[in-house]
């Protein structure tokens, strides 16, 4: 269990209170609006409405007893990059803040914050890669070179082993774990044999996914 703030909660700033709730942490919501403060409370341990680029306000909620920082302003670029500034400044040990252009993360990374969501790139990216091949069933990007790919078995594939495969060696990629009806198994070896009614979870470099799943 972590100690979150999360500063911001419109629409995307709900929904990521509502997983920390779930997740089991404990949240602490800031905004300006209290209608908005109102609707996220079944989900957060504690709320305050406040301006979040005033330094006193911040300095009063103890930034160096939270775990991780969230701002999820949106609509206001300048009120998020300087409650982002304000955060490092008052010794805040992890700050993520929400960018909705490119140019944005940018300034962002420059000025306090240690990672960047850009939710519409992301999901967009998702989608596109999702809904535009049928033989891919979920995506993980894990950084801007390297994702987790869960697709189906290619018809060569189809009953042979992973060691007979030499997957690893011949695509670049790893075989995390297999899926089947709903449940992962992460026990690969090279004895592992592959069927039609598994997916796999395979973990490469983009261009050798792409590659080796003709994506």
């Amino acid at each position: 269990m972590k100690n979150i703030l999360l500063i911001g909660t419109g629409r995307f700033g709900r929904h990521i209170a509502v997983q920390l709730s779930q997740l089991g942490h404990q949240v602490m919501a800031v905004d300006t609006n209290e209608e908005r403060i109102n609707d996220v409370l079944p989900y957060v341990t504690n709320a305050q409405i406040g301006d979040s680029t005033n330094a006193e306000f911040l300095r009063s909620l103890g930034i160096g007893n939270f775990d991780v920082c969230i701002v999820t302003i949106s609509g206001n670029f300048q009120n998020s990059l300087e409650t982002t500034s304000l955060l490092k400044e008052l010794g805040a040990k992890c700050v993520v803040s929400r960018a909705e252009r490119d140019v944005q993360a940018k300034f962002l990374l420059r000025n306090g914050a240690d990672q960047v969501v850009y939710p519409e790139k992301q999901v967009a990216k998702w989608a596109a890669i999702r809904y535009t091949a049928d033989h891919i069933f979920d995506y993980i990007e894990i950084d801007e070179q390297h994702a987790i790919f869960e697709v189906e078995v290619p018809a060569g594939w189809i009953g042979k082993s992973v060691g007979e495969l030499d997957i690893r060696r011949k695509y670049g990629i790893n075989i995390l774990g297999i899926k089947h009806s709903g449940k992962i198994d992460a026990s690969i070896t090279p004895d592992t044999v592959l069927s039609g009614e598994i997916t796999i979870l395979a973990l490469g470099e983009y261009k050798a996914l792409q590659k080796c799943f003709r994506i």
